[in-house]
């Protein structure tokens, strides 16, 4: 089988917060990233949900100040959940000049819109999905069976809280059925929007330096049949908006009491030639944060 064509070695990794659940435990719990192969359990020391701790005040000196009362358990044996309790989860379009070029060959009519976006002021920004259907590392994201050309769209998710900062990011899969939207702008919140149709994974990085983020890499590799058909990378550098931009934009008029994760847009598509099939592994990784990784099934 051959490797993941990922371009680089991983940065090395900020502190790591997570939701995960143990074997014989029914309630999620919140974990900080010990080493590489250890897990912190927060909430015997007091952490109730993953958002509490990251609407704080310093989510990480929170973290820091737990992990040494906290019980541990080895990453072999918990399972990660997606990083996400009530917030909802929107995103970017045509943040990179791939995405931009991509969904004008998609478009029949609407194609001068998207060109338009991108050069504008306003960006577009739309809603992903509610906490409860987004799905995590390891588990299955979904391809419309009313779709004929279904792809991944690897992106940074930034994790905001409930004030409208930055408090750290995570690896996002924008699903998107193609063909549905580019027949037609309105279909857009069909071709976006529906179950298993979004991943975050595998934890939170607690990294607010937009300077930094911006040198990691995001590259994905599909693999079919262990087989890989496809792969790319790009690099975060390549958004056009600044962070902040993207963010004050989803914040205007809007309030989230609970926080709220956007997903920045994508610069790696594949050509009209690909697309997904019930079975395929996806994997996502960006540099400075780990791997995203999920199966694909027909929903």
């Amino acid at each position: 089988m051959k490797p993941p064509a990922f371009a680089a070695a991983p940065a090395p990794l900020g502190l790591r917060v997570c939701r995960f659940s143990v074997a014989g435990q029914i309630a999620p719990r919140v974990g900080v990233a010990v080493g590489s192969d250890r897990i912190a359990d927060l909430t015997a020391v007091g952490i109730e949900s993953l958002a509490a701790l990251l609407d704080s005040t310093d989510p990480g000196a929170v973290a820091t100040a737990l992990v040494s009362a906290a019980p541990e358990h080895s990453l072999a044996t918990v399972r990660l959940l997606a990083p996400i309790d009530r917030q909802e989860v929107w995103a970017a379009g045509v943040t990179y000049l791939r995405s931009k070029k991509a969904r004008m060959e998609e478009s029949d009519f609407s194609a001068t819109a998207y060109d338009r976006v991108y050069e504008a002021d306003r960006p577009e920004i739309f809603f992903k999905s509610l906490a409860e259907k987004v799905v995590g590392s390891g588990d299955a994201v979904g391809i419309r069976a009313d779709a004929k050309w279904n792809v991944p769209e690897p992106e940074l998710a930034l994790v905001m809280n409930s004030r409208g900062g930055i408090v750290g990011c995570a690896i996002g899969n924008d699903m998107s059925s193609r063909d549905i939207e580019g027949e037609n702008l309105l279909y857009l919140p069909q071709a976006k929007t529906y179950d298993r149709s979004c991943a975050i994974g595998p934890w939170v990085t607690l990294e607010t330096d937009e300077k930094l983020v911006r040198s990691w890499t995001i590259s994905i590799a599909i693999e079919r049949n262990g087989l890989e058909v496809f792969a790319g990378t790009t690099t975060i550098d390549q958004i056009k908006r600044t962070f902040a931009e993207l963010a004050g934009w989803l914040w205007r008029s809007q309030r989230f009491p609970h926080g709220a994760i956007l997903l920045t847009g994508t610069g790696v598509v594949p050509d009209e030639s690909f697309t997904l099939l019930a079975g395929d592994r996806i994997r996502i990784q960006i540099s400075g944060i780990g791997l995203l990784e999920n199966g694909v099934v027909v929903v």
